[in-house]
């Protein structure tokens, strides 16, 4: 748990130094990236979804990668 918490956060500190860039679409899509992995981290590690169906599993990554590409395209 330790070992994914300091994961979680170094990749927030990542993510507020790349708010500050001036390139906008780069930044933000991987702001997007870094967001879902920091999302998969928790839901998997945290939330136990590791020891789920394999349905679960697989509705939450779909979900995330529709979200993601949703808001990808909007940028």
């Amino acid at each position: 748990l330790s070992f994914i918490f300091g994961i979680l956060l170094v990749l927030t500190i990542i993510t507020a130094f790349l708010s500050q860039f001036s390139v906008q679409k780069t930044a933000a899509l991987a702001i997007l990236v870094f967001s879902g992995i920091k999302f998969l981290l928790v839901a998997f590690q945290f939330m136990e979804l590791k020891k789920a169906n394999a349905f679960w599993k697989v509705i939450v990554t779909l979900f995330l990668v529709l979200f993601i590409g949703i808001i990808a395209l909007i940028i």
